[in-house]
Formats: structure tokens, sequence, C-alpha cells
């Protein structure tokens, strides 16, 4: 397993991390996912571990803190060998304070996480996503003073927008706080979005990137094709996916779809593991997050790594999911002198 540092933090993680959204099955949206108790998530983990995985992901909104319960129970005696992850600040439980990243519902959230995860410490919490109304300041001290109390090692967001994060980072550096390390966001071959800007802002900060649902909550898992008849069960079929329905133009999927199989056959590799690996090829990238319900799965997903797509492998499959990019990134684009985009080659 190769491991890279997570941002500019001295945190070395995995290629590969393993999320357990699959775990628990709590209501209908994560039965979609999965419904892995704790005797199979134990051999998944251990699974994990013997492949040299030793960053698990979760969150407390996964099943109501289900995920969070098992994943601690799996990891039982485990605990020196792995780093956990895990967020706030989706909706949990009741009333007024049960959702956003205020001072006080993440200092309640976090207590109940470790509990749930039945450890001291949390290695890396994240914000899962923006709260526009509590004050940056409020939640950046607060993250900042569980840094200070032990309970946490690093800090993280999710889903953030680039001048989320930037306003962020600029508020840690104005008071001397702990500061965001990595960003946990979406990014495929179907939806390249983050290059456009948060991944230039990756790059010039140095926070580093955990990709969730890098095979486009199972569109790029090889079901789907041009010429495949639409799958009848799985997780998308049965609202289980995370990525919107209609993420990419029919024709650019079966593009990439197209594009996926001619590597696929040139490098005897899956279409998921091809889909997987270009994913780990690009800037910034720290770690991508890889699910599976069975041991199956997760052995097809941990076969991603140990080799790499060629130059021309990369550039076929960048050329098949290229989209113009929104406003004010096409005009931007008109002078690369000004404004570079990053290297991918």
């Amino acid at each position: 397993m190769e491991y890279r540092q997570l941002g500019a933090s001295g945190l070395q993680v995995p290629v590969l991390s393993f999320g357990t959204a699959t775990f628990g099955g709590g209501n209908d949206f994560f039965k979609a996912w999965g419904s892995t108790q704790v005797e199979e998530a134990t051999r998944l983990v251990n699974q994990c571990l013997d492949a040299g995985v030793n960053l698990f992901d979760t969150a407390d909104v996964y099943s109501q803190g289900l995920s969070e319960e098992i994943l601690g129970k799996a990891l039982t005696g485990l605990r020196d060998r792995v780093l956990i992850s895990t967020k706030a600040t989706f909706p949990f439980g009741h009333g007024p304070n049960s959702m956003g990243s205020s001072r006080y519902r993440l200092f309640r959230q976090c207590e109940s996480s470790l509990k749930r995860l039945n450890t001291d410490y949390i290695d890396i919490y994240h914000m899962h996503g923006f709260d526009g109304v509590t004050p940056v300041e409020e939640t950046l001290r607060a993250l900042d003073d569980l840094v200070q109390s032990g309970k946490v090692r690093y800090i993280a967001c999710s889903n953030f927008s680039g001048w989320h994060l930037m306003k962020s980072l600029a508020v840690s550096e104005r008071y001397g706080w702990h500061r965001y390390v990595a960003h946990q966001v979406y990014y495929s071959l179907v939806n390249r979005d983050y290059e456009w800007e948060l991944m230039p802002l990756g790059i010039d900060q140095g926070v580093g990137a955990l990709v969730w649902s890098p095979l486009a909550g199972g569109r790029l898992g090889g079901k789907y094709g041009r010429n495949k008849p639409a799958p009848t069960e799985g997780r998308v079929v049965e609202g289980g996916s995370p990525v919107p329905q209609k993420v990419v133009a029919e024709e650019t999927f079966y593009q990439i779809t197209d594009a996926l199989e001619e590597i696929a056959a040139e490098t005897g590799k899956s279409i998921a593991q091809v889909a997987l690996n270009w994913v780990l090829q690009r800037p910034t990238v720290s770690s991508i997050i890889i699910g599976a319900r069975n041991e199956e799965q997760l052995q097809q997903n941990l076969e991603a790594v140990g080799w790499n797509l060629t130059t021309d492998q990369i550039k076929k499959l960048d050329a098949a999911s290229e989209e113009p990019p929104i406003y004010p990134y096409w005009h931007q684009r008109n002078n690369t002198k000004l404004n570079p985009i990053p290297t991918f080659y």
C-alpha cells in the first residue's frame, strides 16, 4: 500500500481508505448502501489491515450513529493500528441545536462520537458541510479547543465551496488556531468540478483531498455502459446513491464508459479499478474512500493500487470526461499564463 502526506500535515495516510457508510443500514437510504453488522464489519476491517489500509471513515449521521458504533466494535483491540475519521454538522437528533457547527453542538457531537467509537480521540474530525449560520470563528475556536484537549488530532472539512474553505483557513491563520489539513470532496470521472477552484486552492494552501464516491455513486462500477441493459438492482436503483441521478449528460457518460472499457481491456483491470486509479493520479489527492458490502467487493477495490495508468490512458479518459467549465473559470482559462491550471501530466 502506498502512503501519502495528508495535505500540509505530517500525517501519512494510505491512498485507499475504507468508508463505513455501509455499516448499520439504519434507514431506507443507508439500507440501499448496505446493512453490514459487527461480524462482517470485523472481517472487512481485518481484510483492510492485511492490505495496508489503516484509515477508516465514518460520520455521526451514518445510520444515526450505528456506523460509528459498529466500527468501534470492529476495531476492538486495534486502536493503535488504525486512523479514524468521523464527521459532524448535519442533522442528528431533535431540537433547535440538532444541526450545525456551533461550539455547543460540536462539543456534544464529538463526545458522543468518542463514546460510540469506543476511543479517547479522533484522528481526523471533519465538518461534514459548511455552516453558514454559525460564525466561522466560533466553529474554528471550538475545533482548536478539541485539538488542544487531545480529543481530536487533525481537523478537516467536507463539501465546502472555495470561499468557505479559504475564509476558514484565513481565520485560523489570523488567530493561530489549528487549520483544516484536508477537504473530503466528491470527485470522479463523471464530475470533475473539483478541478475548477477547489483543486487549485488545495495546491496553493496545502489542503489534501480525501475523495468520496470516486465511482460516482456506483455508476462507474462496470454495470453501466452504452450497450448494457440498465441494472434492476443495486445502490443507484435502490435510491442509495449520494450523487444525484442527473449529474452528467448521457452522451458524455457513455463516452466515459466507452473509454473505461477500452482501457480495462488494455490493462486487464476492471472498469472500476481503472476509474479509481485515474483519481489516484490527480493532484492534491491524498486518499480515496472505497466502500464494500462484502469481502469480494472490497478485494476488487483494493486491486486498484500497485499499478498506474499510462499518460496516454489518462489523457484518453480526460478527453472523454471533459466538460466546459462554468463562469468565471472558462474566462480565466482564456489566459492560463495568468491563471495556470493544475499540472496533470
